[in-house]
């Protein structure tokens, strides 16, 4: 731990670097991935199991917290840690993808954005300014700066308009977040799939001196080829000795492809998501445990594992609670991906130390690619 908000890189392998970030509420092992904790909550996982998992870091959702209990609310009850029983790093996000996403009715301006509630019809205001205020009273220990993320396909018209908009909020997020010891606010590259666009966006942030960059608007429905290609012409115009950030990304494949060319941090609810969908990931790829073909199947998950929810409990059983839609089906299967997301991630620091990284990556990959043990 340390008093200041900091980043060194410990080994490298090609592009793919190890690394951590340090801060007064802990030490952020990278490459991390942080679970999503959206309404102050990892859904069906208790946060000492979170914990125990591996996982350094969680990320907040703004939006979804400003709408309910409040941001003022969670404040009075001494901030997000302390209400959600987290006392490591959290990382909050802006709310602006959610607003542009989860809001019927919206206007975007110059200076913000207005919307009306999901939840309730409400009205609402989201400036540069309220976003880094909300944050601040979640007591965040990274802010993101409010952005507008544009779904792609777009035209190249829009996707700059809403690029440099996002730029000129990020000046207006740094203003407004000023000097907090110990805290960072990361800047958010955009500019959709045009190359030149992204460029031009990380080399304006990267003058802006921010303490992390992340880039942005590469899990929208672009293909992972699409998203590779930004990744990189980008990751070279971002400072080496700051803390690179895929936002919303991803896959185990995904990961693996992006911290080999220079990411250091990702978050997205697919593991979660997928926990309470039936699907399990694994060493071997991924397993639907609806299909009947687990119904009599006395083996578990992946006798391997660390994770009990993998190795203790029969697929049969699995299969069962999928199923009956039972509640403990969703908690053991997210239990299981967020353990093999964390063991992923471990696995790659590992090998990045090692200078092995290309090869566990190969490795890693014939074992999705081999597929699932054979129905009994």
């Amino acid at each position: 731990m340390t008093a200041e908000f900091s980043f060194k890189i410990l080994a490298t392998d090609g592009k793919a670097r190890r690394g951590e970030v340090s801060m007064p509420r802990g030490t952020i092992r990278t490459p991390a991935f942080m679970p999503v904790g959206t309404g102050g909550t990892v859904k069906t996982m208790y946060m000492d199991q979170v914990r125990e998992l591996g996982a350094d870091i969680i990320l907040g959702n703004t939006y979804h917290l400003m709408l309910r209990p409040g941001a003022e609310r969670v404040a009075k009850l001494g901030g997000l840690h302390e209400f959600a029983r987290w006392p490591w790093p959290i990382l909050t996000d802006s709310g602006g993808f959610q607003v542009m996403s989860l809001s019927k009715l919206r206007k975007l301006t110059e200076k913000g954005v207005t919307f009306r509630s999901h939840i309730d019809g409400a009205p609402y205001e989201m400036t540069p300014e309220r976003s880094i205020e909300i944050q601040g009273l979640l007591d965040s220990d990274i802010q993101m700066q409010l952005d507008e993320c544009t779904a792609l396909p777009a035209p190249r018209k829009e996707i700059e308009r809403a690029m440099d908009l996002s730029l000129r909020w990020a000046e207006r997020c740094k203003a407004a977040f000023g000097d907090q010891p110990g805290k960072a606010m990361f800047g958010i590259v955009q500019g959709g799939d045009a190359a030149d666009l992204r460029v031009r966006s990380a080399q304006a942030l990267a003058a802006m001196g921010l303490k992390g960059y992340a880039v942005g608007g590469l899990a929208v429905g672009e293909p992972q080829a699409v998203m590779l290609d930004m990744l990189d012409v980008t990751c070279p115009e971002l400072p080496a000795d700051k803390p690179r950030y895929l936002m919303g990304v991803g896959t185990p494949d995904d990961i693996l492809k992006s911290v080999a060319r220079g990411i250091d941090m990702f978050d997205c609810v697919m593991p979660t998501r997928a926990g309470r969908h039936g699907l399990a990931y694994t060493r071997r790829g991924k397993v639907n445990l609806r299909n009947a073909r687990h119904a009599d199947d006395h083996r578990p998950l992946d006798e391997e594992s660390d994770c009990p929810a993998a190795r203790d409990y029969s697929r049969a059983y699995l299969h069962h609670l999928v199923r009956s839609q039972e509640a403990l089906g969703a908690m053991l299967l997210t239990w299981n991906n967020l353990s093999y997301y964390q063991k992923l991630m471990q696995d790659i620091r590992a090998s990045i130390e090692a200078g092995n990284f290309a090869e566990s990556a190969a490795e890693i990959s014939e074992g999705w690619a081999r597929g699932d043990i054979p129905a009994l």
